[in-house]
């Protein structure tokens, strides 16, 4: 059977990292990465395009939800022809799935499409990041589901914390998952093996309806130099509302890979092929005062 590893995480901990990490530690491996977008555009599989042709994109909400299931199940099983050949097969699949996502179901649905001759779930990771855990873990339920559900954790970004907060963070983990396997890390890098079958989890529950209430996905197209100032002002006056933003726009006439959450902002230079908008994903009831906040001169997609 061909190992699955699910890499789960709340938004802005550090899951496309943890995948960029993998891709360059198993290059010489033939591993196929199916990446999750809960906005309808999927900017994670653009930047980890960069990395390997073998990428497949599910966007749009989670793929343990209603709505995307179906298109999930059909990828899982079309993933060994489409990527193998039986002199050279798949040696393995990589799932990173959306950051609101609940992975309880992900037993439960190998099951029962019958991939579970196909596919054994190996494990399951989940990235946490120390600044917002504590404080979204009572309020997002999926967030404290993705522990439950979880072989393992890396505690990432730990050189932007203090110990105090890392120690709190580790003990409420445990709480939540006693057998849970701690690995403190900085940009997601940790020698661990995410095939290596690990003992059942509670990777078993029921589908999630089609939409989060807790959440809203929006796109803004940014068709010339984004004012930096200006975004960075309108994001400072909304940031208990925004959860996270990503996307690809012009800095000074080149294209660059902008990421934001809680923890800071990121810009690196990337392909000049790529849309130039930002996805934005907000809290859901206060959606329409963040996008009233967020006049920076770009015009909505």
């Amino acid at each position: 059977m061909i190992p699955l590893a699910l890499v789960t995480g709340f938004l802005g901990s550090g899951k496309t990292t943890c995948l960029k990490q993998l891709v360059r530690r198993h290059h010489n491996r033939k591993l196929v990465w199916l990446v999750n977008e809960f906005s309808a555009r999927d900017v994670d599989a653009a930047v980890l395009g960069g990395e390997t042709a073998a990428v497949v994109s599910i966007a749009g909400g989670s793929i343990f939800c209603r709505c995307l299931v179906t298109e999930f199940i059909a990828s899982l099983r079309d993933l060994p022809a489409r990527f193998g050949t039986p002199e050279a097969p798949v040696e393995g699949v990589v799932v990173e799935a959306s950051g609101m996502a609940n992975p309880a179901v992900a037993g439960t649905m190998l099951r029962e499409a019958r991939l579970d001759s196909v596919y054994q779930l190996a494990s399951v990771t989940t990235i946490v990041d120390p600044g917002t855990f504590l404080k979204l873990r009572h309020t997002l339920p999926n967030i404290r589901a993705q522990v439950e559900a979880a072989h393992r954790a890396l505690l990432n970004k730990t050189d932007l914390y203090p110990e105090s907060l890392l120690a709190q963070t580790e003990t409420a983990l445990r709480e939540i998952n006693p057998t849970l396997a701690i690995t403190r890390t900085r940009y997601c890098a940790a020698e661990v093996d995410i095939f290596a079958v690990a003992p059942p989890g509670a990777a078993y529950g029921a589908l999630a309806p089609c939409r989060d209430p807790h959440f809203e996905s929006f796109a803004v197209a940014v068709p010339h130099d984004l004012d930096w100032n200006k975004l960075r002002a309108a994001v400072a006056t909304a940031r208990n509302d925004i959860f996270r933003i990503k996307g690809f726009a012009r800095q000074d006439g080149r294209c660059v890979h902008v990421d934001y959450s809680t923890s800071g902002w990121s810009v690196e230079e990337a392909a000049s092929d790529v849309p130039s908008e930002l996805v934005f994903i907000v809290r859901s009831p206060d959606s329409d005062a963040v996008r009233r906040r967020l006049n920076f001169a770009a015009k909505s997609a």
